[in-house]
């Protein structure tokens, strides 16, 4: 590993949590051997090494995942997906866990990265000994390889993951587990079971398993796995995003994450960057209209016609974020039903011209809304200059929907949210809806407005050289308003 990569994981480190890697293991250590079997981890499958976020990672446990780490790659880990961090005492269930997530999950982008499968494999001499060295440590693992193997599959990069053998203390020499690129699963967890229960597992593995007896397990338990469990996996327990009391046995927890892991990955890599963009949930009605209004050859009212049904789709989509206060009403049956009572302060303001085809949507969701009208004249591909305005006089006062259905470079939407905002209209009380978007300016108006919600149906591959959206609709306006022959 570079010195510098090597500074920067120390940088990031929380402090005594970390203190189990050290610098000079991480720079001379080989898969052969550790710096020595007194500083090494515990029996595999028990304590866990910490990460420089202060996340630990489960030791032979499901899931265990480092990250190349620098304090940037920490705050901003959706560069292509996150590494979800299982960790917990010996025998807790966190492969169990796993598992049960990955069955119900049934999707192939999500994996199972095991840390037990970079312990290092022992000399002859350290085998002969086995039954004294601390598996439990830190140093028990090639966390340098581990590393890189995180880091490959950040980049998009196959790559081959060891096997190690528990019986022998040592890795196949030949053996090894091929990965692709993947989605990881998302956020830190931690597996909470009772102590006596997570013994009395661990002997039950470790004799059935591994081999080994009673008495030699008590002993390693004693002297290395539960105070490495109390320096390394207890105290970052703080750190942990979920903590799942009885592992495995907790079926309503396990369902809630695999639910929130089905969220993340029907998700835009864009929605993950930045959580204020909402795309409508993808259906065959949905893509069906999409292939037709998308299709050249289509006719006008035909355009109009679907154009008009994923419109009303969007707006609906987009009331949905405004905010509620809780009413009671009698029903006819005379019973109680508490419900919600609509955003009363609320205005659509349009883009001129093509905005003006989302405002009948508009019209039918919201009775008698008031719409106000921003004209932007485009000249050149940078600079906008703002023709005309006509907005409702206590528009400050208002939650906003901005209209335009197609979001391109987003200069135009940048310079319309910016007179809004002028006008006393606040950032987090505008909501921009539009039918498709172009990454590059999702980017362009997240960055500027990051309290701003947009809301939009599709996104886009990106901009042609013409700043165009590809695939795109062409000219929404003249398409829609039949002026473009």
């Amino acid at each position: 590993m570079p010195e510098k990569a090597v500074d920067d994981v120390m940088e990031a480190a929380v402090g005594a949590h970390f203190s189990g890697l050290r610098l000079e293991a991480l720079r001379l250590s080989s898969p052969s051997a550790p710096s020595s079997p007194s500083s090494a981890r515990a029996s595999p499958g028990s304590a866990a090494a910490p990460h420089s976020n202060g996340t630990v990672y489960a030791n032979g446990t499901a899931a265990a995942a480092l990250e190349l780490a620098s304090p940037s790659a920490v705050r901003q880990p959706f560069v292509i997906g996150r590494v979800s961090r299982v960790s917990g005492g010996t025998a807790s269930g966190k492969t169990t866990v796993c598992d049960m997530i990955i069955q119900q999950l049934h999707d192939h982008r999500v994996v199972l990265v095991n840390q037990d499968s970079f312990y290092r494999g022992l000399t002859a001499e350290e085998s002969a000994r086995a039954q004294d060295y601390n598996f439990d440590h830190p140093d028990a693992f090639d966390t340098e390889q581990l590393l890189e193997c995180m880091g490959q599959l950040k980049r998009a990069q196959p790559v081959n993951v060891p096997i190690y053998d528990f019986k022998k203390h040592r890795r196949c020499s030949e053996s090894f587990r091929k990965l692709k690129f993947v989605h990881f699963l998302l956020g830190s967890m931690m597996d909470q079971s009772d102590a006596d229960v997570r013994l009395a597992r661990r002997i039950r593995r470790d004799t059935v398993e591994r081999g080994r007896d009673i008495s030699s397990v008590l002993d390693q338990y004693g002297r290395f796995v539960k105070p490495a469990f109390d320096d390394f996996v207890l105290p970052s327990k703080k750190y942990a995003d979920v903590i799942i009391p009885r592992g495995g046995d907790n079926h309503v927890a396990v369902d809630l994450i695999v639910q929130h892991i089905r969220t993340k990955l029907g998700q835009h890599d864009l929605c993950k960057i930045y959580p204020n963009v909402h795309v409508v949930q993808s259906t065959f009605q949905i893509r069906g209209m999409h292939t037709l209004i998308r299709d050249r050859d289509i006719t006008t009212p035909d355009f109009v016609f679907y154009s008009d049904r994923l419109i009303r789709l969007v707006v609906e989509h987009g009331l949905g974020h405004l905010p509620f206060t809780e009413k009671q009403v009698i029903t006819p049956t005379g019973s109680v039903y508490m419900g919600v009572d609509f955003c009363k302060k609320l205005c659509g303001v349009s883009i001129v011209r093509s905005g003006e085809s989302m405002e009948n949507a508009l019209r039918a969701c919201c009775k008698g809304i008031k719409i106000g009208k921003i004209l932007i004249h485009r000249v050149g591909d940078n600079g906008q200059q703002l023709v005309y305005h006509k907005l409702p006089m206590d528009i400050a006062e208002r939650h906003v929907l901005l209209l335009d259905p197609v979001l391109g470079t987003g200069n135009s939407a940048n310079q319309a949210i910016d007179l809004l905002i002028r006008k006393g209209v606040p950032e987090d009380r505008i909501i921009f809806l539009n039918l498709i978007s172009a990454p590059e300016g999702i980017q362009c108006v997240c960055k500027r407005f990051p309290l701003l919600k947009i809301v939009t149906s599709e996104i886009d591959y990106g901009l042609n050289e013409e700043f165009r959206v590809i695939p795109g609709l062409g000219e929404y306006g003249d398409r829609y308003f039949g002026t473009d022959n």
